[in-house]
């Protein structure tokens, strides 16, 4: 009897190899997420034990975001032919160490410190751990494998950051960032035991991966990322508030809400990951047509709890899907250097954040919160309307 595996074997357990390589990246997502979003749960209470204002402690949270905007793109384009496998456990390992210099942190400038840390490698994990991803999973699944990791997002945003938030209430804020550094490690290790050893990206100089901007359909399609994002968190970053003072929820009660966005948003991932490979436009068109019909109908039905329930879970999965499709988009939109391409896809993604939260602001401030959903709707229409000028572009 032949001890020797048959192909067909093989095979199995070279697809268990790989599914599980993607799931280890998503659940490695999971865990840098939640770092860069718990922080926002653990302000007042960091703030009262360094001894700073809530204003002042709400600055580490500008700092993680233009840190990845600013020096993300160029450190991606410096490590991108490092082995994937090395680059992803020594970023773990990062995370790890600078997770533990935030729980030992005695004033806010060593933990602005750990702030920055990990802030330079999110990006270069993004950009890279996408580009991963798809070649582990090969052409065929590239797009649900990009999706897979991507949930990542989501899960830290249903679990990580309201787990974070509780966990603070009973371990403290510093025992929160002990537990983030321990499941960095954790991550680490498994990485190193259970991914393959890819095939060692060519080096490419500098001058030769920015070549990619001189691409006017890649170009278009990163302004693109910009609006759609925008689009998207003009009105997500009050969604809470939203919820409260137009819908009259008791405070208490808005964290469900807010969870029951993210968890339907895990569908909407799913979706995303579905039909992004064939036609990365057109699912990015069908994309943020829902979310501005979404945007626009919660604002109109917060009289008619039902109502209001339905719309924000159309809203949520609208929303959640565009995260993978612009990935997706952006990186075929390359002809090459796909990690700086993730990665500046993530960057342009960190400037629609930051430009959609001041214009919500703004808007709330001069027309009120009843016109928050109106206008985003409207950013997401314009995005819809640059499609097709955008499709020009790539022929």
């Amino acid at each position: 009897m032949s001890s020797t595996s048959s192909p067909t074997a093989e095979r199995a357990d070279a697809s268990a190899g790989r599914d599980l390589s993607i799931l280890l990246l998503a659940i490695s997502a999971f865990v840098i997420v939640t770092t860069e979003f718990v922080i926002v749960g653990l302000l007042p209470s960091l703030a009262r034990d360094l001894d700073v204002s809530i204003s002042t402690a709400g600055q580490l949270v500008t700092l993680f975001a233009f840190t990845v905007m600013l020096f993300g793109p160029l450190l991606t384009s410096l490590v991108s032919h490092i082995d994937r496998k090395r680059l992803f456990v020594a970023i773990l390992v990062l995370f790890a160490a600078a997770n533990t210099l935030a729980a030992v942190s005695t004033n806010v400038w060593v933990l602005a410190i750990a702030r920055i840390l990990p802030a330079l490698a999110l990006p270069v994990f993004w950009g890279t751990a996408s580009e991963t991803a798809a070649s582990i999973a090969g052409p065929d699944r590239a797009g649900k494998a990009v999706s897979n990791v991507y949930l990542g997002i989501a899960g830290a945003m249903v679990l990580g950051i309201p787990m974070g938030t509780l966990a603070t209430g009973v371990i403290g804020w510093r025992g929160t960032f002990v537990a983030l550094a321990a499941l960095s490690l954790v991550m680490a290790i498994l990485l190193q035991i259970v991914m393959p050893t890819l095939e060692r990206p060519s080096r490419l100089r500098l001058k030769e991966q920015a070549s990619i901007l001189k691409s006017p359909f890649f170009l278009a399609n990163l302004a693109l990322s910009v609006v759609v994002f925008t689009a998207m968190f003009t009105a997500y970053t009050y969604l809470a508030d939203l919820l409260e003072r137009l819908a009259d929820i008791p405070s208490e009660q808005v964290g469900w809400w807010l969870m029951g966005f993210g968890v339907t948003g895990l569908f909407g991932n799913w979706l995303g990951g579905q039909f992004v490979e064939r036609a990365p436009l057109r699912a990015t068109l069908v994309g943020v047509v829902a979310l501005a019909i979404a945007m626009a109908a919660t604002v109109s039905v917060t009289d008619h709890p039902l109502l209001l329930a339905i719309a924000i879970v159309f809203w949520g999965i609208a929303n959640t899907a565009l995260y993978p499709i612009c990935q997706v988009r952006v990186m075929q939109a390359a002809t090459h250097a796909q990690a700086l391409a993730g990665t500046l896809n993530v960057s342009m993604a960190n400037a629609g954040i930051g430009l959609g939260a001041i214009i919500g602001g703004a808007v709330i401030d001069r027309f009120g919160m009843v016109s928050l959903g109106i206008v985003a709707a409207a950013i997401a229409l314009l995005a819809a309307a640059a499609i097709p000028f955008v499709r020009h572009l790539s022929r």
